[in-house]
């Protein structure tokens, strides 16, 4: 019986989950702080130091033999950095080292939080039995992560699969990255709100503007928001296609919250699919919501630590 177990961590703006993990993707132990996203780099250094604490604690930790870190990006890993974008106190902050340092020396693994979703997925979710996949993160912002031949594909840096910054407007919104017509600011929850309150969309009694509540009002009929969902569909058919016809995937994964927005979203997205994926060989592309839910980002950390373990030849991602 393998025992060896790996530990994985999550780092987000709103919060830094740790967890000690096993072999088969089970977590065994979490801990969790919130992200003090606004205060200095070292206040939210001293966060993750508590998570890691927690789990260094554990008698289980002395079965752990590497970590996984799913951060929030940009990320660098090749250099073992992060400069998350929601957390100004971070910027080539050296992650990597300070973790190892925590760890009592442990081999770390850093990849951005969009790869970590998708080799949560490509090993136990909806991705599972594809060998090249699309994982895609539709929330607040627009991230994602491949799989080719059948291997998590981070790229250099860990930023590959980036699918929220490439254009499908070219003379789209000036998207904050500074590039326009960026499927981010077409399909990110706070985009749909947006395009909605700018066609007229009324918010109910509570006042609640968010993308949930226009999905909710679309389930409804309201014409206005059905078309912030149609448009925010279109640029994300237009952005797997794209994907599709440049590295050749047959799946394409979508998890994050304007992704729980059902058929809202999944209905025009399908139909939509085709109008862009039109070569004979994506024309067999499927789309799929995640199946991993919130627990996504530290199974798929603990995939990367375990992948990066080369004596763990059950290391998930491979099989």
């Amino acid at each position: 019986m393998h025992t060896d177990l790996v530990a994985a961590l999550d780092i987000g703006g709103t919060k830094i989950a740790g967890a000690l993990v096993d072999g088969h993707g089970r977590i065994l132990l979490r801990a969790q702080r919130a992200t003090p996203a606004q205060e200095d780099g070292e206040t939210v250094m001293g966060a993750v130091e508590a998570v890691v604490g927690e789990l260094t604690a554990s008698p289980l930790w002395s079965r752990a033999q590497a970590v996984g870190i799913g951060s929030a990006g940009p990320v660098d890993a090749s250099a073992g950095t992060v400069s998350p974008v929601n957390v100004p106190g971070w910027r080539g902050y050296p992650l990597v080292e300070r973790v190892r340092a925590a760890t009592g020396g442990l081999p770390v693994e850093l990849i951005g939080d969009g790869v970590a979703i998708t080799a949560a997925e490509h090993w136990q979710g909806a991705a599972r039995g594809h060998d090249n996949a699309l994982c895609m993160v539709v929330s607040t912002g627009v991230g994602g992560g491949l799989v080719l031949g059948g291997r998590l594909y981070p790229g250099p840096t860990g930023n590959a699969g980036h699918i929220g910054h490439i254009s499908v407007d070219l003379d789209g919104d000036l998207c904050p990255c500074g590039a326009r017509g960026c499927v981010e600011r077409i399909a990110s929850g706070p985009n749909i709100a947006r395009r909605a309150l700018e066609g007229g969309w009324q918010p109910g009694p509570d006042g609640d503007t968010s993308a949930a509540a226009v999905a909710a009002a679309a389930r409804e009929g309201d014409p206005v928001a059905v078309a912030s969902f149609e448009r925010a569909a279109r640029a994300l058919a237009a952005g797997i296609a794209a994907t599709a016809t440049l590295v050749e995937i047959d799946i394409a994964v979508i998890g994050g919250g304007v992704g729980k927005a059902g058929d809202v979203l999944f209905t025009p997205l399908r139909k939509a699919l085709p109008d862009y994926a039109t070569l004979s060989f994506v024309q067999g592309l499927t789309v799929e919501p995640a199946q991993m839910g919130t627990d996504a980002g530290l199974v798929g950390a603990a995939a990367a630590a375990l992948r990066g373990r080369e004596d763990a030849p059950a290391a998930g991602l491979a099989s």
